[in-house]
């Protein structure tokens, strides 16, 4: 004989595996999202000064001795309230090392 209470049962298993790996897949992308944004915003600044730097080379020759030099004659502008950038120039003919840091809130 066909019940109705059997058939529903064989959908509750599948629906409840369904709800748990969405749940599960929630968690794992929204896990820590700003940490995220806080790369690739060090990133974004990385490349920006090494662009930078790249441009003063093609226009003057020489690579800027610091980050000063950058903000005043390129309009480089860094969110030095979240970062801390460190420019090595070893010499004026060879590219500066960046390195870009998240300062802990």
């Amino acid at each position: 004989m066909y019940s109705d209470t059997e058939q529903k049962r064989g959908w509750l298993g599948p629906l409840l595996i369904i709800l748990a790996a969405a749940v599960i897949v929630a968690l794992i992308v929204l896990r820590d999202p700003g940490r995220d944004i806080s790369q690739e915003s060090a990133v974004a600044i990385k490349d920006a000064v090494e662009r930078c730097a790249r441009q003063c080379y093609v226009v003057e020759g020489v690579y800027p001795p610091n980050l000063e030099y950058l903000e005043d004659n390129y309009g480089l502008q860094i969110n030095k309230k979240d970062f801390y950038v460190t420019y090595d120039a070893f010499a004026s003919n060879l590219p500066p090392t960046v390195v870009v840091t998240g300062r802990k809130r």
